[in-house]
C-alpha cells in the first residue's frame, strides 16, 4: 500500500484494519461539517469496504480500528462496550500534577453547553471512568499518560480540565492557546522570532495504544502508532531539555 499523508496502515487482515491518522481529520461524518474530509471514506479507496468500531477526536492524531466483516464489527464493538479493549494516549499539559497515579470517574454529558462541549453532570452524566499517570515533567508542561476506562466524547480533555490540567492548545477546554514554539522552551534560542515556525499549534493529545482480542482467533493483539511529527519533534526538544522522556517505556 502506498504511503498516505492523511493515514499509515499499521495492521490489516480478513477481519480488521488498524490505521494511524493524521490529526484534523475526522473518522466519521461530521454534523457540523458534513463536507470535511473522513478518514473512513478515504482508507475505503484503497482498502475496500470499512465498518466503523470505534472513534476518536477529530483534532487526536493515533489509533482507529476498523472491522472488515459485519461479523468482526459486532465482535469488537461488543468488546468496547463490555470495556475489554485496552486505550492507551498520551498528551502534553500545560503546569504539573500533584500526583504520580489518578483514578477520575465524574459522570459526562456531552454536547452539555453553548459551544457543545462535554460537561461534567453528577445528574444527568454517563459513568466515565479515566485512569491517569504523570510521565514526567518538563518546564512549564507535563507528559501524561490517560487510559479511558469508558469512551465518552471528549472523556479526556474534559477529565484532565477538571482536574486543573489543560492540554496544549485545545480548543474547547484549554484557557491557553499559544503554540509550542522552541524559543520559549530553550534559553539558548537563537533564531530570528520573524522566521520561526512553531513546534506544534494544535491539539497535543495522540492514540497511541490499542490492545484486544482479535474477533476470530481470540489473539491478543497490541498496536503502537508514533508520534506524528510536530508532537515528536517537541518530544525530542523537551527531552534534551529536562531529560525525560513519555515514550521511554514503548522504545526499550
Amino acid at each position: 500500500m502506498k504511503a498516505h499523508r492523511d493515514f499509515t496502515l499499521i495492521y490489516e487482515d480478513s477481519s480488521l484494519v488498524v490505521l494511524n491518522k493524521r490529526p484534523g481529520l475526522a473518522v466519521a461524518a461530521d454534523r457540523y461539517d458534513p463536507d470535511a474530509p473522513r478518514l473512513d471514506v478515504l482508507a475505503e479507496k484503497e482498502l475496500g469496504r470499512l465498518y466503523a468500531v470505534h472513534r476518536i477526536d477529530k483534532d487526536t492524531s493515533g489509533l482507529v480500528l476498523y472491522a472488515r466483516t459485519g461479523e468482526a464489527q459486532k465482535a469488537l464493538s461488543a468488546a468496547f462496550e463490555k470495556r475489554e479493549v485496552r486505550k492507551t494516549y498520551h498528551a502534553l499539559v500545560y503546569g504539573h500534577p500533584l500526583w504520580e497515579n489518578l483514578d477520575t470517574d465524574l459522570p459526562l454529558l456531552p454536547d452539555g453547553d453553548a459551544r457543545h462541549r462535554t460537561v461534567v453532570n453528577r445528574k444527568s452524566g454517563k459513568p466515565s471512568f479515566t485512569e491517569f499517570t504523570c510521565l514526567g515533567k518538563c518546564g512549564p508542561f507535563s507528559w501524561i499518560e490517560a487510559r479511558p476506562v469508558t469512551g465518552r466524547t471528549h472523556q479526556i480533555r474534559v477529565h484532565l480540565a477538571e482536574n486543573g490540567l489543560q492540554i496544549v492548545c485545545d480548543p474547547l477546554y484549554g484557557g491557553n492557546q499559544k503554540p509550542v514554539r522552541l524559543s520559549e522552551i530553550k534559553r539558548s534560542w537563537r533564531g530570528d522570532p520573524f522566521e520561526e515556525r512553531p513546534l506544534l499549534s494544535r491539539l497535543a493529545l495522540h492514540a497511541l495504544g490499542l490492545e484486544f482480542a482479535h474477533p476470530e482467533t481470540n489473539e491478543t493483539l497490541s498496536f503502537f502508532a508514533p508520534y506524528p511529527k510536530d508532537m515528536d519533534a517537541v518530544r525530542k526538544q523537551l527531552g534534551k531539555l529536562y531529560k525525560v522522556d513519555p515514550l521511554a517505556a514503548y522504545e526499550s
